[in-house]
């Protein structure tokens, strides 16, 4: 998934609510847009480097998309780490019809609603029609990444819908897109909401298939890598 505008360095200075941020462009302080209402508390640290994404319409207040940050790992490595909250799904659109999950004659559409509920992903083939949810993940500790870094009803709202759906012996899936290289493997993050973790447990035993990948992240493009062990 590549941003259409032009992306540029910048450094982080506060963060006054979750919409938006104060940067550093060249010596000037820019108001600029956090595409993340997560808290990021560990990447969005004073004096960071951050990718700004350039507003698409020219006359909006805010001139720039916060996008991307690098983060300092333990050892003194650096990883950038995409955290618009918007990209898994485009990257996932982009991915999954090469992903060999699915027949190449497979047709995948976006935001489906089956009954009540509506998710991200329907994948139809001659024999069967999947539905797919995905999470975009951002926090890593260890080279374990972590999901959610807040608590998130509607998250387990959508594991029970296609825990629901498998049980039905519809085929079912969610798909954690790590944000980010550097991680060997997912876990949910139970210390923050172990409601999540227990409703993800649920639905792995009830056969939704549960995938992680991580992804390569340079400033303005990010691409799934490859699959990542999950420990649930």
């Amino acid at each position: 998934m590549t941003y259409p505008t032009t992306v540029i360095p910048a450094r982080f200075i506060s963060r006054p609510n979750r919409f938006i941020a104060l940067v550093d462009v060249n010596g000037r302080t820019e108001t600029v847009h956090v595409k993340n209402t997560g808290r990021c508390r560990e990447l969005l640290v004073p004096g960071a480097t951050v990718y700004l994404a350039a507003a698409e319409n020219p006359t909006r207040k805010t001139p720039y998309d916060l996008i991307a940050v690098d983060k300092v790992l333990p050892d003194g490595r650096t990883v950038t780490v995409n955290m618009d909250s918007q990209a898994p799904n485009a990257i996932a659109a982009e991915w999954l019809p090469v992903s060999g999950l699915f027949p190449e004659t497979a047709t995948i559409r976006r935001e489906v609603t089956y009954g009540d509920s509506r998710f991200d992903f329907c994948i139809q083939t001659a024999d069967t029609t999947a539905y797919l949810e995905v999470k975009g993940c951002t926090l890593e500790q260890d080279g374990v990444a972590l999901f959610p870094d807040a608590p998130t009803e509607r998250g387990v709202k959508h594991i029970r819908e296609l825990t629901a759906l498998a049980r039905e012996g519809c085929p079912a899936y969610i798909l954690f897109i790590i944000q980010m290289k550097g991680t060997h493997t997912f876990r949910p993050n139970d210390a923050t909401h172990k409601a999540f973790g227990d409703a993800l447990r649920e639905a792995n035993a009830a056969g939704v298939h549960i995938l992680a990948v991580d992804c390569r992240v340079i400033p303005g493009t990010v691409t799934v890598d490859g699959y990542i062990n999950v420990e649930l």
